[in-house]
């Protein structure tokens, strides 16, 4: 979501250093001998990637049995297992063991206990609210109590008010907004809204289908991206840049605002398998800001993930990401200080081979954010090649919880007028595929240059550059 709208931990941040192993996963990397029992440890849930077949991953779940963990869930599509343990060994027990001879690799989800508890008891409780979403990637909203479609200056700079001349879209399109709950009670999101197939991830990663367990608690983030996409044209409040589709609301946002790696694949999946055509994930997913490909916790954990996205890109699904608050430039990247954000922050070294994930996954369309003066919002990321489109997210209005309308910034309010476009794009050519409408939103946005006064940090051309990538996306080439 935005975590500066985090400075986007919700937003869009990721990319971790290429450590060895995190400091939790050094201190556990040694086994205690098999003559004597670990002292239980904080429970933990672990991300188990082997190869993607029944046997594979039966195999693997019986070895975390056999490891003193418990299986929370498994992807044999993937070759994904998660599992939790209160085993301070349990990296290294899961491999021994004939069975252990199938994983391929093992790492923690987080740096902190599990908030939640066990499997199946979600709990109140949970870390510091500090790194939450609404802390890092949501901006204060700014109630509004009459708000008129005139007042859309975004929707302006995008054309989508002349896209809307042609068409709302089609009720045929379904839109995932993977976020922190959306509220289907509003008047301007009810009328769009699909429950059966809206779910709640927060619960371990494990998929909760109760009615109502989609709405939000403590954030209003997903409501607001929700009213972006597709606020309904009916009358009342405001218009969303495609509302005549349909929406879900996938919740991987728990109440302290964490995304954790389970909640990110278990709405993407549930994605994948109900048939969406786009999805919206205005948030990095935590502890790290950037998940460096290492040979511990974040290097397993990074594959989990992009296993995960790249399923729901064969299945059908575009995956629309904002590009992070944190005014950083994703290509060049060197130093991460603000995480882990689940217990105690550390400066570290980093490189390219960490990813904002999922800003940052093939196939995964990256959104910087503009201003209503067409420049670049002085919070978002950028980077050459990194940023695939622009959009507004400076002071948008929208839908907040309660029939409520507020204002508010970051690279999360800017990738749900991509999401829009998407969505208007997939019922034009209802055909097409997640790679030819990322092509189509490459191809049809508006080249837009580096500013006058020279930013070195700008680099590129006009055609392509580091603060817009190809331009701000375009809805009105999205439905000619």
């Amino acid at each position: 979501m935005s975590r500066t709208s985090r400075p986007r931990r919700l937003t869009a941040g990721l990319a971790a250093a290429a450590l060895a192993l995190t400091t939790l996963g050094a201190a556990t990397a040694h086994a205690v001998p098999q003559t004597a029992a670990a002292t239980p440890g904080p429970l933990m849930n672990y991300v188990i990637n082997t190869k993607a077949s029944p046997g594979h991953v039966r195999k693997v779940e019986q070895a975390v049995k056999a490891a003193g963990g418990t299986v929370v869930t498994a992807y044999q599509q993937l070759g994904v297992v998660i599992a939790q343990s209160t085993n301070p060994d349990f990296r290294t027990d899961v491999r021994a063991g004939h069975n252990g001879r199938e994983v391929q690799s093992v790492g923690a989800t987080r740096t902190a206990a599990v908030s939640e508890g066990p499997v199946g008891a979600a709990s109140a409780a949970g870390a510091s609210s500090a790194g939450g979403v609404n802390a890092i990637d949501d901006a204060e909203a700014t109630p509004v109590l009459d708000p008129r479609e005139g007042e859309q200056w975004d929707m302006v700079q995008i054309k989508a008010d002349q896209a809307h001349a042609v068409t709302d879209g089609s009720r045929q399109v379904l839109v995932g907004i993977n976020d922190s709950g959306v509220d289907d009670t509003h008047p301007d999101l009810a009328p769009n809204f699909d429950a059966k197939d809206s779910v709640n991830c927060v619960d371990n990663g494990v998929p909760n289908t109760t009615p109502g367990a989609w709405r939000p608690t403590t954030s209003s983030h997903g409501t607001h991206v929700a009213g972006t996409v597709a606020a309904a044209r009916n009358g009342v409040g405001i218009v969303g840049v495609a509302p005549g589709v349909r929406i879900a609301s996938v919740k991987v946002v728990n109440d302290d605002g964490f995304i954790y790696p389970e909640y990110s694949i278990c709405g993407i999946v549930w994605a994948a398998e109900h048939h969406m055509d786009v999805t919206n994930h205005s948030y990095f997913i935590d502890p790290w800001e950037f998940w460096c490909k290492d040979n511990g916790d974040q290097g397993a954990v990074q594959e989990a993930v992009r296993r995960a996205y790249a399923y729901a890109t064969g299945r059908g699904v575009l995956s629309v990401a904002a590009a992070g608050n944190s005014n950083y430039d994703l290509a060049n990247k060197t130093t991460d200080s603000g995480s882990p954000n689940d217990t105690t922050p550390a400066t570290r070294t980093i490189n390219n081979d960490c990813l904002d994930m999922p800003t940052e996954l093939p196939g995964v369309i990256t959104v910087a954010s503009t201003t209503q003066a067409r420049a670049r919002s002085s919070f978002s990321n950028f980077g050459l090649n990194k940023i695939d489109v622009a959009a507004p997210g400076s002071s948008i209005l929208s839908t907040l919880p309660g029939g409520r309308y507020g204002l508010s910034s970051g690279t999360s309010m800017a990738s749900p007028h991509v999401t829009g476009i998407a969505a208007l794009m997939k019922s034009t050519h209802p055909w097409w595929g997640p790679s030819q409408l990322e092509s189509a939103l490459r191809k049809q946005a508006d080249d837009t240059a580096c500013p006058v006064t020279p930013d070195a940090r700008c680099t590129g051309t006009t055609a392509n550059n580091a603060f817009f990538g190809e331009g701000i996306a375009d809805a009105l080439d999205a439905v000619n």
